[in-house]
C-alpha cells in the first residue's frame, strides 16, 4: 500500500480520510474515470453524489440556509465557510506572521508576500502579481481600457 494508505480493521485499505481506498468508486478519483455525466453541460464526475451537488448549479437549488442571515447555499461546505463571516472564525494561520484567515485559499495568496512568489506575469512588461485579478487590472495600463465599474451614486 502507498504512503497515504493504512490497513483498516477489515484488512481493506483506507485513505487518510477514512474511506475505503480500494473501493471501485474511490479508485475513480485516482484513475480519472468519470462515470457520471451532467445532462445539461456534459461535465463528468467520478461519483453520483458529486454530480448531484453539481446539478444544483443548473437548478439553482439552495439546500442549505444560514440561520443568521438566511442566505442559501448549494453545498454544506460552502455554508460552513460562509458562517465564518458571522462567527469571525479564522482556522487558517500563517506560520510566518500568525495572521489568521477564514479560507485556505486566502492564506495561500497571503503566503506569497513572504515567499515573493508572483505566478501571474504581464506579457507586455513582465511585472509579476500574486493575484490574477491584479494582473487583469494592471493590463489596462497597456490596453488603455477604462475601469468598467459604474458608480450609481
Amino acid at each position: 500500500m502507498g504512503p497515504n494508505v493504512q490497513s483498516g480493521k477489515n484488512g481493506m485499505g483506507s485513505n487518510v480520510h477514512g474511506t475505503n481506498c480500494l473501493a471501485p468508486v474511490h479508485q475513480r478519483i485516482h484513475t480519472g474515470e468519470k462515470t457520471y455525466t451532467c445532462t445539461v453541460c456534459n461535465k463528468g464526475f467520478a461519483q453520483s453524489s458529486t454530480l448531484k451537488v453539481h446539478q444544483r448549479i443548473h437548478t439553482g437549488e439552495k439546500t442549505y440556509t444560514c440561520a443568521v442571515c438566511n442566505k442559501g447555499f448549494a453545498q454544506s461546505s460552502t455554508l460552513k465557510d460562509h458562517q465564518r463571516i458571522h462567527t469571525g472564525e479564522m482556522p487558517y494561520t500563517c506560520t510566518v506572521c500568525n495572521k489568521g484567515f477564514a479560507h485556505a485559499s486566502n492564506l495561500k495568496v497571503h503566503q506569497m508576500i513572504h515567499t515573493g512568489e508572483m505566478p501571474y506575469t504581464c506579457t507586455v512588461c513582465n511585472k509579476g502579481f500574486a493575484k490574477a485579478n491584479n494582473l487583469t487590472v494592471h493590463q489596462r495600463i497597456h490596453t488603455g481600457e477604462k475601469d468598467l465599474h459604474m458608480c450609481s451614486v
